[in-house]
């Protein structure tokens, strides 16, 4: 197909809003706390003891990308996971490697983790240079299953107004390049530098979309990377949309928490469209600026609640929507997941855990270590 043509999209629709989960984490050595780029190694060897469990390459080869079936609760996908990543310790410990996940490593050198040995990741670093080759950076994605391409760009706009609040609750990359960057979430603004990723556009419908899409391809934009990596995206293919706001968490308990307001969010703004209710948005602006207040101030952010401007704490809000969404999430089976979020509140987010160490210590070789154990300490529920 020659740039000049574009074959539309053809979404997938799930009659169901089923789940499905994405976690990167990566691999370090125990004794320097670096990044290890034996990643294949890793899902080879988990392929042949474990094949039930999906695992992926990913753009770095030191990280293992694991994969959900399609879930039809949060604790289902979660349990998925905790198999996944018991399986990944194991092998990795058999050979001398220690499993880590964060949304940023504090001190590793870009220059020194090779990408992975596929045709696209390479052509991304060949039109991006610098700012691609610097991708040390780490996700989680939840897909949630939407019943027609009509609701998708909706609710996508609905979502993007608590873009702050799942990235508060998540927000754990504070260290790079061996500094303190005194933001909750350097993973954010690092990761929206590339040109087909950060923010996306507020489309009012489907087709509008479809326009984008056409023109991204005959400009030859999508030609290098097969698709836009916004923060919110639509997934034709599998018939979701596509969150992949918050940074990778550090461990299955918080990661539940962050599914959870995920999954509730979505499934409330596609029955407010059943009810015939107006979904939420704000003016972009106020978007772009509640996004960087949440990577730089995280749990501590004012953010903009209201076409109004009115503001208030990322932390009253999240309070208020885990009681709004409670309901919700008893019909979905979530609902102790979803009460995991007043608990990161409590407890403080990944990245305030890692600052804390980090001054603590000096060191932030012990914040790795710490890290590392979170995988262990902070386990899922019923584990």
């Amino acid at each position: 197909m020659s740039n000049t043509e574009y074959a539309e999209e053809t979404f997938a629709r799930s009659p169901q809003p089923t789940l499905g989960v994405e976690w990167e984490v990566a691999l370090v050595d125990p004794s320097t706390r670096d990044l290890v780029p034996r990643a294949s190694e890793i899902v080879d060897a988990v392929a042949q003891s474990a094949p039930e469990i999906h695992l992926e390459k990913e753009f770095l080869q030191n990280t293992v990308e694991l994969v959900t079936g399609i879930c039809h609760s949060v604790p289902e996908a979660i349990a998925e996971l905790h198999t996944g990543i018991r399986a990944v310790q194991a092998a990795a410990e058999e050979r001398g490697m220690r499993v880590w996940a964060s949304g940023g490593h504090p001190f590793s050198d870009f220059r020194k983790n090779p990408v992975s040995e596929k045709q696209t990741y390479s052509e991304i670093i060949n039109r991006t240079q610098y700012w691609g080759q610097q991708m040390l950076l780490w996700g989680t994605h939840v897909h949630v299953g939407i019943s027609h391409e009509d609701r998708v760009w909706p609710i996508i706009n609905a979502l993007m107004t608590k873009y702050p609040h799942l990235l508060a609750i998540s927000a754990c990359s504070p260290g790079w390049d061996g500094i303190d960057t005194g933001y909750a979430s350097n993973r954010t603004m690092l990761y929206q530098q590339l040109p087909t990723a950060g923010m996306p556009y507020q489309f009012e419908n489907w087709q509008q979309w479809q326009d984008y899409m056409r023109d991204q391809s005959i400009s030859g934009v999508i030609n290098h990377t097969g698709s836009m990596h916004f923060d919110i995206r639509p997934a034709s293919k599998w018939g979701t949309i596509e969150v992949r706001v918050s940074d990778a968490a550090s461990n299955l308990r918080e990661l539940s928490a962050v599914v959870a307001l995920t999954h509730c969010l979505v499934v409330h703004y596609d029955r407010m469209i059943d009810a015939g209710e107006q979904l939420p948005t704000l003016q972009p602006w106020h978007v772009a600026e509640n996004k960087w207040r949440a990577a730089r101030y995280g749990m501590d952010a004012l953010v903009i609640a209201s076409r109004e401007t009115d503001e208030r704490w990322v932390e009253d809000e999240l309070t208020d929507m885990v009681e709004q969404l409670t309901p919700l999430a008893c019909e979905l089976g979530c609902v102790r997941e979803l009460e995991l979020v007043l608990e990161i509140i409590e407890r403080g987010a990944g990245y305030e855990r890692q600052r804390t160490q980090f001054e603590t210590s000096g060191d932030w070789k012990s914040v790795v270590d710490m890290t590392c154990d979170e995988l262990d300490t902070l386990t899922p529920l019923g584990f």
